[in-house]
């Protein structure tokens, strides 16, 4: 199983709009999660975010990042969350700390 860790901080004020668009998640891209097997959850604490994410390999996680569609959605999320110099979406990637169980490499 692959496992990834992601942190995003959002805008001031951005958190609403935020939650609606993923309680309203596009078909095209929850369909790509779900043909690719793919989990995930975001956490809040404050203006961070944090995505936990699961699939059956890193090659399933991968190619569910390649609906059309995937771009179109970052650019609105660009608005709402924290972006670089370039306009992208700052997404930190979490060095795994601890795992047990399921989430545990043998």
């Amino acid at each position: 199983m692959y496992s990834i860790g992601l942190a995003m901080r959002l805008r001031p004020n951005a958190y609403d709009e935020y939650k609606q668009a993923h309680d309203d998640l596009w078909p095209e891209i929850a369909d790509s999660m779900t043909d690719n097997e793919v989990s995930m959850a975001i956490y809040r604490l404050d203006e961070h975010l944090i995505i936990h994410a699961v699939a059956p390999t890193e090659e399933d996680w991968l190619k569910s990042r390649q609906v059309p569609v995937l771009e179109e959605w970052y650019d609105y999320m660009a608005q709402l969350l924290e972006t670089d110099e370039e306009g992208e979406i700052i997404f930190e990637e979490l060095p795994e700390a601890f795992a047990f169980g399921m989430f545990k490499e043998e």
